[in-house]
């Protein structure tokens, strides 16, 4: 593991590392916390649809869906391909397949724009082990609001159980990296005035490229200031954990 690929092997897994794995030809990564015994707790919508749009791309990533079917069930897990919301599965139920790779909390600036896909690390530091445990254990049993692509994924999940923050302003998305990524790259060079200063090819990439590079870095939920830790307990009184402005209202920690 290291600048090139976050990949890590199952024997230097602990409790409370934030794992992910892609799908999809690395379209979209599902997230999940290890909580040691070889089980990840981790928020899903249910197979298939992870985005929530309504429309044929509800079809195009399964991110979450265990990796089997009522008709062949994991013996670990039973059937869970009709889940949602926070659910524990085995490692390979969670991983459906694909590698596995660890999240990282802490690094510097330089380090997260070396990455040049979101969804890989932050620069928030993680909480003690016993806290992300915690939280994540709590969840599972008191659920985290709706599933939102933008606002509210597994990432985002998974993100909150290592830091204890939610973003209380609905003027972006929400902690996910990956949704930021997206976002980011989609208006690199169409949102900036930059893209008038070249008309070549090359120079245009390098504008859109600092663009995307300077939004993935400030929407960071390390770096952003529309974020509070919220304690896990007073989640249960605003389940409308995707509805950002909500946030604001609720108790925060000391």
């Amino acid at each position: 593991m290291g600048l090139l690929s976050n990949k890590i092997d199952r024997e230097h897994l602990k409790p409370g590392d934030h794992i992910y794995s892609w799908r999809e030809a690395y379209i979209y990564a599902h997230h999940g916390i290890y909580v040691g015994d070889g089980m990840v707790i981790h928020f899903t919508r249910g197979a298939g649809h992870e985005i929530g749009t309504g429309t044929v791309l509800d079809r195009l990533i399964f991110s979450s869906s265990p990796s089997h079917d009522n008709d062949n069930p994991c013996p670990r897990c039973g059937d869970q391909s009709r889940t949602d919301g926070v659910i524990s599965s085995c490692l390979d139920c969670f991983l459906y397949g694909g590698n596995l790779y660890l999240f990282e909390y802490g690094v510097s600036p330089a380090f997260f724009l070396a990455k040049t896909r979101g969804g890989t690390c932050t620069l928030a530091p993680s909480d003690p082990t016993e806290d992300v445990l915690r939280r994540a254990s709590f969840l599972l049993e008191n659920g985290f609001g709706g599933y939102n692509l933008f606002k509210n994924n597994c990432e985002d999940f998974a993100i909150y159980c290592k830091t204890g923050l939610l973003v209380f302003t609905s003027i972006s998305v929400g902690r996910s990296g990956q949704a930021t990524s997206y976002l980011a790259a989609a208006s690199a060079v169409v949102s900036t005035p930059l893209r008038f200063l070249t008309t070549s090819f090359s120079g245009l990439a390098l504008v859109g490229y600092g663009m995307y590079c300077v939004s993935r870095l400030v929407s960071d939920i390390g770096v952003r200031r529309d974020v509070s830790k919220v304690p896990v307990e007073r989640l249960i009184s605003s389940p409308a954990l995707d509805e950002p402005e909500k946030i604001a209202d609720m108790p925060k920690e000391d």
